[in-house]
C-alpha cells in the first residue's frame, strides 16, 4: 500500500504560506496527483480557504493553533481525510505563529505510521521582514529563527524587492542558521517542484553509517512485548536530541499496551483497556536512526 506524502507549510504571518500553497496545487493537478489540503488559522472565520479550489478535498481547524490548542482535533481531521478521499499528498498550512517542533508533534500520529510518509518542512520568510526582524519583540524574532532552522526546504520570498547585497546577506543568515536545508529566493512562492520532490528520507536503509542532522521523525513498529525494565533503561540512555516520543508499547507483563508519551526527558504512561497497533514515533535532530532501531529490535529479540 502506497503511503501519503504529507508536507508542512510553515512561516510566520505574510511570508507567503498561502501563494505558495495553490502553486503547489497548480503543480500537483498538472501532474495528475490526487491532493488534499488541511488548513489551520488562529480566527474562528476562514480567511484563506477561497485560495482551494472546490474540487480540492480541504479540511479547516479554526479558532486555535495546531502545535498546541487544537492539535487532538488535527488527528481526526487527518483521519477524515485518509479515510474519505485517500489522497496521493496532503498539504498542511500551519499558521502563522506555529513552532515546527511543536507542529511535527500534532501531525505524526503514531496511529498513521503505517499510512503517512511524512516529508518535511517547507518554510517561507518574508525577506523584508527577516532583515528587520532586530524592530520586532523577542518572542517574534525567536520564532522566526525556530522556523528557519527546523526547515527542510526553505523560500526566501519577496526578493525582487532587495539589493544585490541584501540578497547575499540574506542568504549567507539562512545558511547560518541552517545548513542543512535547501534555499531558494524568490518571488511570489514559486518554488523548483524538483526540490519539494527531494524532500523526504532514504526508504531502504544505508550501507554506511547515517547520521541525521536535521530535525526528523522516525517509526518504530514492534512485533511484540518487550520488558519495561529494558525501555527503562533505553529511555535513559536515549540522546538529548530527542524532544518528543508518542506512541504505543506493550510490556510482557501487561495484557494490553500503554500509550506513552515522552517530552521534555519526561516519560508518562496511561493503560489501555484495547489492542492498539504498536507504533512509536520519535521527533529529533542529530541522531542516528540506524542505531536506535537496532537497540529496539534487540529488545523485542530478548
Amino acid at each position: 500500500m502506497n503511503k501519503t506524502e504529507v508536507y508542512l507549510l510553515s512561516g510566520f504571518l505574510g511570508s507567503g504560506k498561502t501563494t505558495l500553497l495553490k502553486y503547489l496545487l497548480q503543480q500537483e493537478k498538472n501532474e495528475g496527483r490526487k491532493i488534499a489540503v488541511l488548513m489551520n488559522e488562529l480566527g474562528s472565520v476562514s480567511i484563506d480557504s477561497d485560495a482551494v479550489n472546490e474540487d480540492v478535498p480541504l479540511k479547516e481547524l479554526l479558532d486555535g493553533c495546531i502545535c498546541c490548542t487544537i492539535s487532538d482535533k488535527l488527528e481526526a481531521q487527518l483521519q477524515g481525510l485518509l479515510m474519505e478521499y485517500s489522497p496521493e499528498v496532503i498539504y498542511i498550512e500551519a499558521t502563522g505563529a506555529a513552532h515546527p517542533v511543536e507542529v511535527i508533534d500534532a501531525v505524526v500520529s503514531p496511529l498513521f505510521g503505517e499510512k503517512i510518509d511524512f516529508k518535511g518542512i517547507i518554510t517561507t520568510v518574508d525577506s523584508k521582514r527577516w532583515l528587520d526582524r532586530k524592530k520586532l519583540s523577542p518572542q517574534i524574532q525567536q520564532l522566526l529563527i525556530e522556523q528557519v532552522k527546523h526547515a527542510n526546504l526553505l523560500l526566501v520570498n519577496k526578493t525582487d524587492t532587495l539589493s544585490e547585497e541584501e540578497q547575499a546577506t540574506i542568504s549567507m543568515e539562512m545558511t547560518m542558521f541552517n545548513q542543512h536545508a535547501f534555499c531558494v529566493l524568490t518571488t511570489f512562492s514559486k518554488v523548483p517542484m524538483g526540490e519539494v520532490r527531494k524532500m523526504g528520507y532514504p526508504k531502504e536503509p544505508q550501507h554506511h553509517v547515517q547520521v541525521d542532522l536535521h530535525l526528523r521523525t522516525f517509526v518504530y513498529h514492534f512485533k511484540r512485548h518487550i520488558s519495561q525494565k529494558d525501555f527503562e533503561s533505553f529511555l535513559k540512555a536515549m540522546p538529548d536530541t530527542i524532544y518528543r516520543i508518542k506512541g504505543y508499547v506493550k510490556f510482557s507483563e501487561n495484557n494490553y499496551p500503554y500509550l506513552f508519551q515522552y517530552s521534555y526527558g519526561t516519560p508518562l504512561y496511561m493503560k489501555e483497556y484495547m489492542n492498539m497497533t504498536l507504533n512509536l514515533v520519535f521527533i529529533g535532530e542529530k541522531v542516528n536512526w540506524n542505531i536506535l532501531s537496532a537497540q529496539l529490535l534487540e529488545m523485542e529479540q530478548k
